[in-house]
């Protein structure tokens, strides 16, 4: 079993976030990718806007959706993080995730600008011991640009964008929302419904 992780935010959920997964469950041939909401990112300044609870639900109806649209099934919604609650170090989740599982494979997904910073992250050998990386190109972050952590014992995969589609972000769909602008195209129907009946994001 080869499982890749995919954490964030997703504050909201948005295309760019599910074509990221996609496109590396096919580049690497994964067998599943998790979806986990951090309860609270150790290098994010900014806390999140929506709760966990509602995290969840704008994930379970954007999975929902994708799997409606296009059958995708290897997606899925995990809280592993937010039901530990605390600063979500991944040191901690991947030990968690590989706790009697010496089967399968973790391949933590990333972007390559905070793959830059791997060497901040708490516990980087035990970083490189639990899980391979994927790490997919973000506007701004030229692979010659980058300089590689200097981690030893590093796995890692890069997987290079397709048509755009993680050329978006959530603070970029929160700003559309309190300006008025339309979300159709960058984020899922279902996630742009619920954000419409609860008010997320207006003030």
């Amino acid at each position: 079993m080869r499982t890749g992780i995919l954490g964030g935010s997703f504050d909201p959920v948005h295309y760019g976030h599910l074509g990221v997964a996609r496109a590396v469950a096919d580049a690497l041939a994964l067998d599943r990718v998790l979806l986990m909401p951090a309860a609270q990112a150790p290098l994010r300044a900014a806390g999140v806007l929506a709760s966990n609870e509602q995290r969840e639900e704008m994930l379970r109806r954007a999975l929902v959706e994708l799997t409606q649209q296009t059958g995708e099934q290897r997606l899925e919604l995990s809280d592993l993080e937010l039901d530990r609650g605390g600063v979500s170090y991944t040191a901690d989740t991947l030990r968690a995730l590989s706790e009697g599982r010496s089967a399968e494979s973790l391949i933590w997904i990333v972007g390559a600008d905070q793959f830059a910073r791997l060497e901040q992250w708490r516990e980087p050998a035990e970083l490189a011991r639990l899980a391979e990386w994927a790490v997919y190109a973000r506007p701004g972050y030229a692979w010659n640009e980058l300089a590689h952590p200097r981690v030893p014992g590093l796995r890692v995969h890069h997987v290079h964008s397709m048509a755009g589609c993680w050329d978006v972000s959530s603070s970029e769909i929160r700003a559309r929302i309190m300006r008025g602008d339309t979300l159709t195209g960058l984020v899922p129907d279902k996630v742009i419904e619920y954000i419409r009946e609860t008010g997320l994001y207006r003030s």
